[in-house]
Formats: structure tokens, C-alpha cells, sequence
């Protein structure tokens, strides 16, 4: 994995985030509880929300879950569609996955057919597994989101080869073009990667990274006879602090030195290239109250939030399949953290944990989701149930306000500045709000919209890269930043507008950069205040995507904004575990004003 080295010498490497770790209807209203059958269903806050601890201290708020009550009353569970579970590998045999094992898993380190894991601490996929599509109604432990739905395994995340992503995305080695492999429809991706440093233009230099791309575009697109498939993506769980490593693989963390970062993220979903793929649905996290979790990235890039959950001891996380007996995964003798872990009457086997959370969490809450939407109208296509979540998102935690942000400006002037704005409509009429996208996924609302569908989007099109030569300072601290134009003349609906960047600046965490279009849509599409610590020249055709825009037209000026939001010493931790040390380092303000030198611009829409 890519390494980095920090200014105090200590060398860290990017990690996976993957091992972690509106208005919600009152259940009054609700006139269907969820069928029982599964003993641990009652904690399981995600499916119904009733204010249940989940085996943590303290519950959540009623109403503040996925809402898929009629749906299961309804028999609609998943039957007919297939989620790949891309991981660190699938305990398929567990008592309550294997009657919804598929064939096809695989395993990239021994070659076999059966991804289960070797190491009793590999136990991510197996929970990914279970909140998407544990088995229902079998009195055993849980249930998943679609029940009824399939699930194939695979450990990519052990051995990342080119090959390998190609099997586990969707494309066998030597398919021809255009016959993507048609098994797995939804790909579930608990994984990413937080930067300390800009992509440099990995996407338009890195051709491992534009295979890949083709790959995620040809399988959504072209497989299932032409219905498609989902990619789904974890935003990131770099909210608080950045996950790093030691050169001996130990863990590290970056923190803020100011506390809380101003309010502001150490990380935005959009840094990570895979975020910035349209291809993916990218989905932030929430917890049993209604709110972001806390630890949860956030950024225009992401389209939807889903239940993540918090730590499952002072309030709830996921309660979820793990890997069998007390000796493996979050049930290891010694972790008697909740009353669920170690082995007891609801679980005697060790077979569950409540201790699963992050946006690794809210991935399969949305696979599943999408599993159930697809089973209730399998003419459907991607596209067409991707805009019907967009529509059905409910607003949650609405009066969140953003974050304002103050600084003083290089002659001492106070200034403010609306760093991440609250929920915003756009000129289309859809509410937005950079923590959780379109909102929170309605799988009634969904399927309910589905059943009744009848006017398919126009035919998806992508337009040409515009490069726009900006040459244009941008000031030091100043609100006023730097702005340049683009006059789009050709008409379309936007679905997403992504931008590549080329700037010089010498301490590009200050940078916050918005997008505005033709009718005045504010977009932050790149927050401040960063995790960049290893990055002092700018960017480089770094891209970034926006949903912000979704239904407004193209045509117009759309006008791109940078701000230097900080005109002093930027000081930053490093948080060494074991032994527990912290390290401060103290980054000097750039010696000049930063520049935009180009940008480009691209719409992803229809006619």
C-alpha cells in the first residue's frame, strides 16, 4: 500500500477505512410491524426503529430507520437479485447466510471457490454480509434488508490484483465487450482509502485506474441485457480523524489540533478517486438517533445516507452476523463490551455481534435497499431506480445548519464564511445537504414509486471535458477568493457535474472550492481544513463530483470558486496507540498566495 512521510519523519501509509471501524414517519403511523421470526430482529434499529438500545446504554429515536415495514408485508425481500459482497472474505456457511449463498464467490488468495476467512479477525464481509442479506424468518439470529436475496463472496481486499477486480466488479477475465457478467446485480463496496495527499491526476495518469472505471461504467450499464447494476461505496469514516498506519503496520491517527476541526471534516468524501466515480453510489452514515454518525466523511460526491450507527456501547451500532464461535471476529473471548458479546441465551454460539458500524455499515443497508427495489419491478433499470431513491430520500436531521467557519484575514479583518452550507433546494426542487445527500434512503416510498413507474429517464449522456484557463490569484485568508467562468451553451438535465482542478498552493488543506451553477445552486464540492498535511504544491487534474445540481439545466454560466480559509500556522496530531504518544506538528502558512491555473468541467445528464 502507498506510503507517505509526514514532516516529523514518522512514515505513514493510507489505509482501508474498511475494518472499522426530512422528516422520519412515527412508528404510530405505521400500520405494519415487521413480521417476527428472528430473535435479534427486535434490535435490529436499522429494519424498525422503536427506540431499542441494540445492547448498547442508550436507544435512539423512534421512525429513524429504513421504513421497510409494507415492503415486507408485502413478500417483497430480494428474491431474484444477487449482492456481491467485495470484503476481506465471506463466512459462507454461517447459519444464517448459507441459504442465501449463491455460487460464483471466490478466493483471491487460495484460488478457491470459498472466500471464508482464515484469520478469526476478518470478520467485516461476514457482517457487510448479514445487514444486507441475512437470512429472515428462519428463528435464528437477524435478518437482512432483503432477506430473500442473494450473496456471493469475495476477499478482494486481501489481494488486490488487476484480475482480481475485474472478477469481483462484474467482468470475468476474457469476457468480450459489452457482455458483462450478469450474475451479481448489486456490488457492495465497504472500502476507501482517506488521503493525506492529492491524487495528482491518478485518474487521468493512472491507467490501472481508468481500466477500472471502464469496468464499473461497462457492467452498470450493459449488463443484465441492458438493465444494469449498482456499485455501491462507503463515503469514508475520516469525519473525526484520519485512520493511518506506521511503517510497521501499526496504527496511527491524524487529528485536528484545534478541537473538532473547527467543525469541520478531516476528510471529504470526494478526495478519494472512487468517490469521484459517478459509477459508484457513494453513501454516508447514520446513527439511531437520526443524525450523522459521527465519524462519517461527508461531500457532494455522496448521493444517499443509510444506517451506520455508532460504537454499540454508548449507543446503538449494527446488529449483525459474525464470524462463528467465541474465538473469531468481534466475539474473541475478552470483548464483553455489550451484553450481546461472549456468548447467552439469544446467542449462544457467538455467532452475532452489535458491535458493527461505519459507512462499511450504511454500504449494505443501501445494497439491500436496492435489492428490494429491484425484485419489486425487475424491468426496471439502473438508472431509473437510482433517480427513484433520489426522489424518495426523506430530509433527515433538517434544521442541521452546516458549518459557518471564522478566521481572521491577513490584515486582521474577521471573516465568515458558510464552509459546508445546511439543506439547500435546488432550482429542481431536490433538497440536498453535503452530510447525507438526496437524504435518507425510503424503501416503502421506493418501492412504492417502483411498482407504479412509467416514464423511464431519456438515454444517459456524458459530455466532453472543457478546460477553462482561469490564471487568477488566489488571495491569502480572504472569503473573497478567486473566481472564474464557464458559459455552457448546449441544454441537458444534469444528473451529476464533476471538475478537475489545477491549482498551485503550498498548503492545500486551507482550499475550500464550490461550484455554482447557472441558477445559483451553491455547491462545496471540496471542503477545508483537510487531512492534506502531505500535499504543498496543490492539485494536479484532481477531480471531484457533485450531485448537488441533480435535475437543474446545464445551460448557462456556471462559475467555480476557491477560498484560502486560513491565514495562519496550521498545527495537526499524530496519535500513536500503542505506546500512547501524540505528536504535534506545526505547518507554516504558504509564503504566497495560491493560483488557479485551469479547470475543466463535465455534465453527466440527459436531454
Amino acid at each position: 500500500m502507498k506510503q507517505k512521510t509526514l514532516a516529523t519523519a514518522v512514515s505513514l501509509a493510507l489505509s482501508l477505512l474498511v475494518l472499522d471501524a426530512y422528516s422520519a414517519t412515527p412508528v404510530q403511523d405505521r400500520y405494519y410491524p415487521l413480521t417476527p421470526g428472528d430473535p435479534l430482529l427486535s434490535q435490529q434499529w436499522f429494519l424498525q426503529n422503536t427506540g431499542q438500545n441494540a445492547f448498547s446504554k442508550s436507544g435512539g429515536v423512534p421512525g429513524m430507520d429504513l421504513n421497510l415495514d409494507f415492503t415486507t408485508q408485502r413478500g417483497i425481500r430480494g428474491v431474484g437479485v444477487t449482492i456481491a459482497v467485495i470484503d476481506d472474505g465471506l463466512e459462507i456457511k454461517h447459519p444464517d447466510l448459507a441459504a442465501n449463498i449463491k455460487r460464483g464467490s471466490k478466493n483471491f488468495v487460495t484460488g478457491s471457490d470459498d472466500p471464508s476467512p482464515d484469520s478469526p479477525h476478518n470478520a467485516h464481509g461476514t457482517a457487510v454480509a448479514g445487514i444486507a442479506a441475512a437470512v429472515g424468518f428462519n428463528g435464528i439470529g437477524g435478518r437482512g434488508v432483503a432477506p430473500k436475496a442473494g450473496l456471493k463472496g469475495y476477499n478482494w481486499l486481501l489481494n488486490q490484483s488487476f484480475e482480481g477486480f475485474l472478477h469481483s466488479h462484474g467482468k470475468l477475465p476474457g469476457d468480450p465487450p459489452l457482455q458483462a457478467h450478469t450474475d451479481s446485480r448489486v456490488f457492495n463496496q465497504s472500502y476507501g482509502s482517506p488521503s493525506l495527499a492529492s491524487n495528482n491526476g491518478d485518474v487521468v495518469s493512472n491507467l490501472q485506474l481508468q481500466l477500472e472505471e471502464q469496468v464499473y461504467e461497462e457492467v452498470t450499464r450493459h449488463s443484465h441485457w441492458g438493465r444494469g447494476a449498482w456499485f455501491v461505496k462507503s463515503a469514508g469514516n475520516d469525519y473525526q480523524a484520519v485512520s493511518v498506519s506506521l511503517d510497521d503496520g501499526s496504527p496511527a491517527y491524524l487529528l485536528p489540533f484545534v478541537r473538532g476541526n473547527d467543525g469541520l471534516p478531516m476528510q471529504d468524501a470526494g478526495l478519494d478517486p472512487t468517490n469521484s466515480n459517478y459509477w459508484n453510489i457513494v453513501v454516508s452514515a447514520m446513527n439511531a438517533s437520526g443524525v450523522r454518525s459521527s465519524y462519517s466523511t461527508v461531500g457532494a460526491s455522496v448521493l444517499l445516507t443509510a444506517p451506520g450507527g455508532e460504537y454499540g456501547t454508548d449507543s446503538p451500532a449494527m446488529v449483525t452476523t459474525d464470524l462463528t464461535s467465541c474465538e473469531s471476529g468481534w466475539n474473541i473471548k475478552g470483548d464483553s463490551s455489550t451484553t450481546l458479546h461472549g456468548g447467552n441465551a439469544i446467542d449462544p454460539n457467538c455467532n452475532y455481534t452489535s458491535r458493527m458500524n461505519g459507512t462499511s455499515s450504511a454500504a449494505p443497508a443501501t445494497s439491500g435497499a436496492l435489492a428490494l427495489v429491484a425484485s419489486a419491478n425487475p424491468a426496471l433499470n439502473w438508472r431509473d431506480i437510482r433517480h427513484i431513491l433520489i426522489k424518495t430520500a426523506r430530509k433527515v436531521d433538517a434544521s442541521q445548519p452546516g458549518v459557518q467557519l471564522s478566521f481572521n484575514g491577513k490584515d486582521g479583518a474577521a471573516q465568515k464564511y458558510l464552509a459546508i452550507p445546511g439543506w439547500q433546494k435546488n432550482a429542481a426542487g431536490y433538497s440536498f445537504h453535503n452530510f447525507y445527500g438526496f437524504g435518507l434512503i425510503d424503501v416503502d416510498r421506493a418501492v412504492e414509486a417502483a411498482l407504479s413507474y412509467a416514464r423511464p429517464l431519456p438515454a444517459l449522456e456524458i459530455s466532453d471535458w472543457k478546460q477553462i484557463d482561469a490564471n487568477v490569484s488566489i488571495p491569502d485568508a480572504s472569503v473573497k477568493g478567486a473566481e472564474s467562468s464557464y458559459q455552457q451553451y448546449e441544454n441537458s438535465t444534469v444528473e451529476a457535474v464533476q471538475v478537475r482542478l489545477n491549482i498551485d498552493h503550498e498548503r492545500a488543506k486551507d482550499l475550500s472550492v464550490e461550484l455554482i451553477s447557472p441558477s445559483g445552486t451553491r455547491s462545496v464540492i471540496l471542503s477545508a481544513r483537510t487531512g492534506l498535511v502531505l500535499e504543498s504544491k496543490g492539485f494536479t487534474e484532481q477531480r471531484l463530483l457533485s450531485h448537488h445540481f441533480y435535475g437543474e439545466k446545464a445551460k448557462g454560466q456556471w462559475k467555480l470558486r476557491v477560498i484560502d480559509t486560513n491565514g495562519a500556522n496550521a498545527p495537526y496530531n499524530v496519535l500513536i496507540p500503542n505506546p500512547r504518544s501524540v505528536e504535534t506538528v506545526d505547518q507554516v502558512n504558504n509564503s504566497q498566495d495560491g493560483f488557479l491555473k485551469s479547470w475543466s468541467i463535465r455534465f453527466i445528464g440527459h436531454k
